[in-house]
């Protein structure tokens, strides 16, 4: 016996916006958003040294990654990226921390004692997160070669960093 078609509408309705909503739940929890557009390029002044451009370093794979002193996710995740920028550095992989604390010692101070070996940047003032639009710490962009966001990261959670060597991977095989 087949059901009345209000039913079946209802059956399908419901079906596709219990899609919707596991799709949007889906890309909040891997934090992972597929994107085309040209990286903003911007100049900050790096915690070690001279000031850096975005612009200089087209030819490699790029990951930008926006975080504080006070994220405690921040803190867990860098030591994980700091191996994958020992490990695919030599390959042509740059990885910048960009530090969105108003007081640089916060910044100096946990990456001091990260050790951290990648450049740290210092967006005092938030400028780039905005033109990023990120709101949420910490936050991780992956551009290719060519200056192209090919990957957003919202958040951290263990594991991201698997998807981080499987893009980087990707990205420098291009």
């Amino acid at each position: 016996m087949n059901s009345p078609p209000n039913w079946r509408s209802f059956g399908l309705r419901a079906a596709f916006a219990t899609c919707l909503v596991a799709a949007a739940a889906a890309m909040s929890a891997s934090a992972l958003v597929l994107s085309s557009g040209a990286a903003p390029d911007f100049t900050l002044r790096s915690m070690g040294g001279p000031n850096l451009r975005l612009k200089e370093q087209r030819g490699q794979v790029v990951m930008l990654n926006f975080w504080a002193s006070w994220c405690g996710p921040c803190r867990q995740e860098m030591p994980l990226l700091d191996r994958l920028y020992e490990k695919y550095h030599a390959s042509g992989f740059q990885l910048l921390g960009v530090n969105v604390d108003e007081d640089v010692r916060n910044a100096s101070g946990v990456s001091s004692r990260l050790g951290l070996h990648f450049p740290v940047l210092l967006d005092t003032e938030k400028k780039v997160s905005r033109l990023y639009d990120l709101t949420t710490m910490p936050s991780t962009v992956l551009i290719d070669r060519d200056g192209r966001v090919r990957y957003i990261h919202r958040g951290y959670k263990d594991g991201y960093e698997q998807q981080y060597e499987e893009q980087i991977r990707e990205l420098l095989r291009e």
